[in-house]
């Protein structure tokens, strides 16, 4: 039994800090081993008690009050803080520590990464620089003076920069100020030798604004399609959301080591730069599209997470699900809004679905935790800004941009709280939204359930919709507003319209707020076909009592793409649940294929939605559907669906092959994109015929791939075949990037997802192979969590999957705990899997959670895994 177990921080202890910080000064004698941070705090009483400061890994050499220098008598100093007892109302505190940034591998706090200094703060690194009240509600003004030896020739932090120039020691230094308070987490500070690209943007009322990409020497040309982005991002929030910039400049920087996407330091975001750097030669129209959304989510923070910051950390769901939904937005504008919206549906399903159904679900906003790291999770983020959506149509278009430009007026400044933002939008639009606030309190997926009732005679629609609580949660979760936005089409696939409380419509919202809500629809000339949640208006389990043959007429001409994929896959999925219980219907597959074949013929259909059209639900999805599961049955079922699929189409997929290539110079518009997409996905399904060409075609396919996209696509598809073949594209492939960081991640990542048999040797050999860094993040997902993807591997049948990964968990706690513990949450799937398998599962989350030493993180998902 273990007696370690850290404790929890609970929101309802949540409490104003004792004091508040209006000014911050520090100064950085930067050195690899030895860098001295200076600070200067002016601090003012906000509520009664002593002065608690957070600290971690920080050697004090001296601290003062008002000049006056204290002894050790006159404060506590423990490993994680400092405390002045008694200390006066309204104060500068003087602290000096010297830190160790090249022994910093848990990347957070300042580090170095590529021999550059580096900082990431989010959520408590800041306590790993400097003494600080380090929690979000302390928001101060910074001046910031950094020095360092002429080996690092830029010198960079949050704000506007003062002043620059030489010691008399020949170093140099530079002096930055943030006039904007901020929280210690949106610190930021970079040194060291980058190559910058350079650009300007006009806001709406004027204002120039200089921007900058610093990337690494040599690299500048691969920052273009970012900074782009960056311009389209500032432009769009102008329009949609009346937000324009604040400051004088705008910094963008590109760092190998990190462990999240990017970071939103104001004024001086930090990117992975496998989120900033692309070319056709190195990045897929995947990283393309990546790049344009997460530039644009980082900057959409200035306003929503900088301006206007989190209260606690429990309110991490008001900047992170708020800023995704607004970078969903700018996503569909600049692509394709249906295409952007199956996209994000499929990443919610693929995410955040499965998280919800496990032990490690956990409320949009949480009640308590242990390490808040944790917590930086699907449900957090895209549930998050799923429930956004479900606000705007539940107040209305008009109601929602009035909100939020109340929301940024009233509380531009400060931290704030889910429940003052709901207010804004109440306020507004007048309605009682504290049943909303339940879904940001109730963990788990509603399910929803549609039965329909129509009488030919009368021309009348009855609809029931029942809401049920997520299984096992019944007792604590109670009705929360659910809007199904809905439509009817006649049994050719042609809208049909309707009269609702004496309004003629053809689409209604129906908000479901309560266990059961009917529904009558008149005037409905024919048979109506249901199609209901369009555009996936609420992130719920929909099931109806419609037959299959409604299902096909969606999938032939439902004016709501989503639901006309949506349709699709519903079929797909109850096709292979049935294969994968051994009661497979040939008929109703080959039904099916022959269904897509048409909607793959439609004209009027873009490329890219086509190419979602051929890919059936993933083994993940398949898996939350059916419990127990069997992974390897799920596996096979969903090859043979991709085999009937590319068998019954096989003529027009090749057509489609061999039409949709190009040899014009690459472009990552969504439209090329889409045409490459819809190119590859009939690549894949020729692959999974085993046809006497497919080898064939696959290997050139490679072999003429002008860009990383289709590169890939031909590699994906001869490690589908196997074989001396595939080697040999493997090889082919390290040979011409060995060189390149970005497309090594990649070459790593096919081989640990490839469906041949022996794939857990090769991962193991690919462990020591000279390549590999368990140090740097991206590097170890692309071969960890790309194995544990791979779910007929991770959970083959004698356990040897499960005790990898954990090993793997293990190992790198180790060194970045952080990014042990975003390797958990496959372990947590064991109460869904067949008896035998789930007990080899929950004996190896035993291991872990009996592993002596492991830190905070790991812990405490480990423990909720395994419960």
């Amino acid at each position: 039994m273990r007696t370690d177990t850290p404790q929890a921080v609970r929101l309802a202890d949540y409490r104003p800090p004792a004091f508040l910080v209006d000014e911050v000064e520090l100064s950085f004698d930067l050195q690899p081993s030895a860098t001295r941070v200076r600070a200067r705090l002016q601090l003012r009483r906000n509520t009664a008690g002593a002065l608690r400061l957070d600290g971690r890994n920080l050697r004090l050499i001296s601290l003062a009050v008002d000049g006056r220098r204290l002894e050790p008598a006159d404060y506590v100093l423990e490993a994680d803080g400092l405390t002045l007892p008694t200390p006066p109302d309204a104060f500068a505190l003087e602290t000096e520590v010297e830190i160790d940034p090249s022994a910093n591998t848990a990347l957070e706090g300042l580090y170095i990464s590529g021999g550059r200094f580096c900082t990431q703060c989010e959520a408590e690194g800041f306590r790993k620089i400097t003494f600080f009240p380090d929690r979000p509600d302390v928001l101060a003004r910074y001046t910031v003076r950094i020095e360092a030896d002429r080996v690092y020739p830029r010198l960079l932090a949050n704000g506007n920069r003062l002043e620059s120039g030489e010691t008399p020691e020949g170093r140099h230094y530079a002096v930055w100020r943030d006039p904007f308070p901020k929280p210690a987490y949106l610190f930021a500070l970079v040194a060291g030798e980058l190559d910058v690209l350079e650009d300007r943007f006009t806001t709406a009322s004027g204002r120039e604004v200089k921007l900058e990409v610093y990337v690494d020497p040599g690299q500048t040309a691969r920052a273009t399609y970012a900074l782009d982005a960056l311009k389209r991002a500032m432009a769009w929030d102008e329009r949609a959301y009346r937000r324009e910039y604040d400051l004088d400049l705008f910094m963008i920087v590109a760092v190998r080591d990190f462990n999240f996407g990017a970071m939103e330091n104001k004024g001086l975001n930090i990117f992975n730069s496998s989120l900033l750097l692309a070319d056709p030669d190195t990045a897929t129209d995947a990283d393309y599209e990546r790049i344009e959304s997460v530039v644009a989510h980082e900057y959409f923070h200035n306003w929503t997470g900088n301006r206007i910051t989190c209260r606690d950390w429990f309110q991490l769901c008001l900047k992170e699900g708020f800023t995704v939904y607004r970078d969903q937005g700018f996503s569909a504008d600049q692509r394709s809004a249906a295409v952007q919206r199956i996209k994000d549906v499929r990443a919610l399903r693929a995410r955040q679905f499965p998280e919800d159904a496990g032990p490690l679900a956990h409320p949009v906003r949480p009640s308590s935790y242990i390490a808040i790291d944790n917590f930086y999770t699907a449900t957090v983020y895209e549930k998050g800004a799923e429930l956004i959506g479900v606000l705007r149509t539940l107040v209305g278009e008009e109601a929602f941009s009035r909100g939020c430009d109340l929301y940024f007026e009233r509380l531009d400044g400060t931290a704030a709280t889910m429940e003052q933002f709901v207010a804004c939008f109440a306020e507004i639009s007048g309605q009682d939204l504290s049943s909303f606030l339940r879904w940001y309190a109730q963990p788990g997926t509603p399910a929803v359930q549609l039965q329909s009732a129509y009488d030919p005679e009368t021309g009348a629609l009855d609809l029931t919709l029942d809401q049920t609580a997520p299984e096992g949660r019944q007792e604590d979760s109670a009705p929360v507003p659910i809007p199904i936005r809905l439509g009817l089409l006649d049994g050719d696939g042609r809208p049909l319209a309707f009269t609702r409380d004496g309004r003629p419509s053809e689409e209604t919202v129906i908000v479901l707020d309560a266990g059961r809500t009917r529904v009558r629809l008149h005037d409905i000339t024919t048979p109506p076909v249901v199609s209901a949640l369009r555009r996936f208006s609420a992130p719920v389990r929909l099931s109806t009592d419609a037959p299959d043959d409604d299902r096909y007429v969606l999938l032939a001409g439902d004016p709501d793409l989503f639901n006309r994929w949506e349709a699709g896959q519903t079929l797909a999925a109850d096709l292979g649940l049935r294969r994968a219980a051994g009661d497979p219907d040939a008929a109703g597959e080959r039904r099916w294929a022959e269904a897509v074949g048409r909607a793959l013929a439609d004209q009027s259909a873009e490329a890219a939605f086509k190419a979602l059209l051929l890919s059936p639900p993933s083994e993940g999805d398949l898996s939350l559907l059916r419990a127990p599961y069997d992974p390897a049955a799920v596996h096979t079922a969903r090859e043979a669906l991709r085999t009937v699929l590319g068998e019954t189409l096989s003529a027009p997929l090749a057509r489609l092959h061999d039409a949709l290539a190009s040899h014009a110079p690459y472009s990552p518009d969504a439209d090329s994109a889409g045409r490459r997409a819809l190119r590859n996905a009939a690549l894949h399904l020729l692959t999974a015929t085993r046809g006497h060409d497919a080898a064939a075609r696959a290997q050139a396919h490679f072999a003429d791939a002008s860009n990383m996209t289709d590169a890939l696509a031909g590699l994906d598809a001869l490690a589908e075949i196997g074989g001396a073949t595939y080697d040999e594209a493997l090889a082919a492939f390290y040979v011409r990037w060995a060189h390149e960081p970005l497309a090594i991640d990649k070459w790593f990542s096919i081989q640990a997802r490839a469906p041949e048999p022996g794939v857990l040797g090769r991962v193991l050999g690919l462990l020591t192979h000279p390549a590999f860094d368990r140090r740097n993040p991206n590097r170890l997902r692309a071969l960890v969590q790309g194995f544990s993807s791979n779910l007929a591997a991770l959970h083959a049948p004698d356990g040897s999957g499960h005790g990898f990964l954990v090993d793997q968990i293990i190992l790198t706690d180790a060194l970045n705990p952080k990014t042990a513990a975003r390797l958990i949450e496959p372990l947590g799937a064991w109460r869904r899997l067949t008896p035998e398998l789930a007990g080899r599962l929950r004996a190896q989350l035993q291991r872990l959670v009996d592993t002596p030493g492991l830190s905070a993180n790991v812990l405490e998902l480990a423990e909720k895994a395994l419960a």
